[in-house]
């Protein structure tokens, strides 16, 4: 379960569905006999026909797949920018320092694919979403040479059953101390940047 109170907390499906399009590279969490397992691997949302579901794939060679009964349980961790707040940016000086970070987390059934033409989709939908120009070239690859890399990997999806999304961006600060912040997050690095512009979305007071 995410700790998120309730200032934190975004309702808003299309807000996390963003967040995790935007940062796909998920933390992959199952359980064993043994205990929790995990992997690194980029997940695509996919929206169709009013079912949600996350759709990847894992190296054969992983052998965290193996672990995964059928209808098992699955949590995938999407980690949005992140960044030290300082107490010198609030209007008070009784205040201690916080971190900022937006994540989300989806909760759902884990399927795995063993057909060619189920990894087939899964790559084609992972291609599209993140190197167009390559899908021409992946349809004109050597039918031996895809079918050879499709056996070295493992499709699966999750289908969706509850997503937590998480946006501590300083809700619960005054409207001078969340305007401190945003000043310091634009004045950041890339990702404090970022940071600043999920205030911008998810604030009001920030959105000018």
């Amino acid at each position: 379960m995410l700790y998120t109170p309730a200032h934190f907390a975004v309702e808003r499906r299309a807000i996390a569905a963003a967040l995790m399009r935007a940062h796909p590279l998920a933390t992959l969490i199952t359980q064993d006999a043994e205990g929790p397992a995990v992997s690194h691997v980029p997940l695509l949302f996919d929206e169709r026909d009013g079912q949600q579901l996350l759709l990847g794939h894992l190296a054969r060679a992983n052998p965290h797949w193996n672990t995964w009964p059928e209808g098992g349980r699955a949590i995938a961790i999407f980690h949005g920018p992140d960044a030290y707040i300082s107490p010198s940016h609030y209007s008070v000086r009784k205040a201690v320092p916080t971190w900022n970070y937006v994540v989300v987390h989806v909760h759902g059934t884990i399927a795995v694919m063993h057909d060619s033409e189920a990894k087939e989709r899964v790559l084609k939908a992972l291609i599209d979403a993140h190197d167009v120009p390559y899908r021409a070239q992946w349809n004109e690859l050597d039918v031996s040479y895809r079918e050879g890399m499709k056996q070295g990997i493992v499709a699966f999806t999750i289908a969706v059953e509850r997503v937590d999304a998480k946006f501590k961006l300083s809700q619960n600060r005054p409207p001078l101390d969340r305007e401190r912040v945003l000043r310091a997050m634009q004045a950041g690095d890339s990702r404090s940047r970022e940071l600043a512009d999920w205030m911008q979305r998810l604030v009001p007071d920030n959105a000018h």
